[in-house]
């Protein structure tokens, strides 16, 4: 019971605080107010009327009175006087002037009409007229209404007419505040009941479901109105309910969709990734134009399986695929480990580079090193026909243009003099060996052994000095 009260009290507040509830109580009461005003002053007029009619009806009174003595026998002025005296005693008749058919005064006693014999000329109606505070009432009766020869004007009390008047004022205006409340706090339940409590409720729900949206959840349940209530506002909660709904569906599967669509981003860019170093990638995204740095130093390597041809021809296509794709994958492990660039495959080719995109200076250790790891992991394979696996590798160091063309099946690839160089050093070399230029000879033979080759014909390039690389020196830090 003390739950219900304080729900009903609860509700209540909430009308009072409503700014529409004021809004249109407000209206109905001053409605109401001007309704009854525009009533109340014909109303007021009306009973000003009344009320003077009865104060008139003293003075008729004694004119009937004085007029049936005239007839009884003549009456000189003094007699008139005293006779209208003798009438208006504990009267409301407050004075009294009479006049003969010239319009003279011939007597007066009391208070003086200021209603005067002029304004009855020619005419054989009684005249009245209030003074201007409206507290005395004149009243000129003609000769024809007496005795053909005097004219009797009267002044009447009427300061009684001013006190009834405030008082049917004033209780007509207690009645109009009273019909004006009754109605106002009527309309106001009733609204509350019909139009404000659902339109709080349903701001309420509002403010609800913003929240539950902005923490993603869902809210299965609004205290609305029931939906039986078949007016439309009832038919406003209903719609809303269903929007709600619509728009948890909508959210949801926007983001159901933006969830796959990040989804496919990530798996796009780590496929993106695995063709393009990072640097490019990012580059490619916020420009679409070629792509193309010139570097002044890298380390370039190109390793080749030798006899994989014949291999070839002992194996199925399958098997000789996925034979490659565990020795390349080796080799990409040994790029990542040491820091290095794999450009691409081309056939049983593999090629690497160092010092590119990101440029560093201990990029010939980094290739050097891996060429001696690249050999070391070759033994893991063996041949179907039971032969070891055996490598050419060829380095060389020099400038390069790395970059990106086209605008189809990207690839990051190098240009130069020094990549030609590096391929040649592979394609020239001995099986089991690693072979490098002068120039990587240079900036490695303090710190690695090496083997002079001598002097080749370079197919492009004529004689050039060559070495093999044997491996670190000792006490040499590993890149």
């Amino acid at each position: 019971m003390s739950r219900h009260l304080s729900h009903q009290l609860s509700a209540l507040l909430g009308l009072c605080r409503a700014r529409l509830s004021w809004q249109i109580t407000a209206w109905v009461f001053l409605s109401i107010v001007a309704i009854e005003v525009i009533i109340f002053i014909p109303s007021y007029a009306r009973r000003e009327r009344e009320l003077l009619q009865q104060l008139g009806e003293v003075t008729v009174a004694t004119v009937t009175s004085l007029k049936r003595s005239a007839m009884q026998q003549d009456l000189s002025t003094a007699d008139m006087i005293d006779k209208v005296k003798f009438l208006a005693a504990n009267t409301e008749i407050k004075g009294a002037a009479i006049y003969n058919l010239q319009g003279q005064a011939i007597g007066t006693f009391g208070e003086v009409p200021e209603l005067g014999y002029p304004s009855l000329q020619g005419g054989q109606q009684e005249v009245r007229r209030l003074n201007p505070d409206r507290t005395r009432l004149d009243v000129a009766w003609p000769a024809t209404m007496i005795d053909n020869q005097h004219v009797l004007i009267l002044r009447v009390d009427a300061s009684s007419v001013q006190r009834d008047l405030m008082a049917f004022g004033g209780r007509i205006t207690g009645l109009v505040v009273i019909i004006s409340l009754v109605v106002t706090l009527t309309t106001m339940v009733v609204l509350g009941v019909i139009v404000i409590t659902p339109i709080l409720r349903l701001r309420d729900n509002l403010l609800l479901a913003g929240e539950a949206l902005s923490r993603d959840e869902y809210m299965a349940n609004f205290h609305t109105l029931p939906t039986h209530h078949q007016d439309e506002l009832g038919q406003v909660m209903v719609a809303f309910e269903q929007m709600y709904q619509r728009v948890w569906a909508e959210i949801q599967s926007r983001k159901a969709s933006e969830a796959a669509l990040r989804l496919e981003q990530a798996k796009s860019e780590r496929l993106l990734l695995n063709i393009l170093p990072e640097t490019i990638v990012e580059q490619l995204k916020e420009n679409h134009q070629t792509i193309a740095q010139r570097f002044e130093e890298a380390t370039i390597l190109f390793a080749d399986l030798v006899d994989f041809s014949g291999l070839a021809s002992q194996m199925s296509p399958t098997d000789l695929v996925n034979l490659l794709n565990q020795i390349f994958s080796t080799f990409d492990q040994l790029a990542e480990q040491h820091g290095l660039e794999k450009i691409k495959t081309i056939g049983d080719a593999y090629m690497a580079v160092g010092g590119l995109p990101l440029p560093r200076t201990d990029h010939a250790e980094a290739v050097a090193n891996m060429a001696l790891d690249m050999q070391q992991a070759i033994g893991q394979f063996q041949r179907v026909d039971g032969k070891p696996f055996h490598l050419r590798i060829g380095i060389n160091t020099g400038p390069v243009v790395a970059g990106v063309i086209g605008i189809k099946k990207f690839i990051y690839d190098l240009w130069g003099d020094a990549v030609n160089v590096a391929s040649r050093m592979e394609s020239q070399g001995r099986v089991n060996s690693i072979q490098v230029t002068q120039a990587v000879y240079d900036r490695l033979k303090h710190t690695y052994h090496f083997e002079e080759r001598g002097i080749i014909q370079v197919k492009g390039r004529g004689d050039m000095m060559t070495y093999f690389l044997k491996g670190k020196q000792h006490g040499a830090e590993v890149c």
